[in-house]
């Protein structure tokens, strides 16, 4: 193992969310604004997960005021305070970019019971 790979390693989190396509999150994440910091949540749809080991992603999408925003989040970052999972969906895809064309209840994600 090399110096880079070490220094990856050390830098993962010991307790990963379980995050699937298809699950409604919110998201806890820190910004910083001069010197104070504060969290802001982000709640959405799970699309779509991208990656592995530290470089693992997953994006979140949501209807705000008529108006699809899509954030992309590390898994690994020392932003990402907390993920909590609102809703577990019941999806057969494992990227769900259609839900782009989609609107209102189309764009709706069936509940796993």
């Amino acid at each position: 193992m090399n110096q880079i790979e070490a220094f990856a390693n050390e830098q993962l989190k010991s307790e990963v969310p379980v995050i699937r396509i298809g699950d409604t999150v919110r998201v806890h994440n820190k910004i910083k604004e001069g010197t104070r910091e504060r969290i802001q949540m982000f709640e959405g749809t799970v699309i779509a997960r991208h990656g592995g080991g530290i470089s693992e992603t997953f994006t979140v999408r949501r209807i705000s005021y008529g108006v699809g925003v899509e954030k992309t989040f590390p898994i690994h970052s020392p932003n990402v305070e907390k993920v909590e999972i609102t809703r577990v969906g019941k999806i057969r895809r494992a990227k769900l970019y259609y839900l782009r064309g989609r609107v209102g209840k189309a764009s709706k994600v069936k509940e796993q019971i």
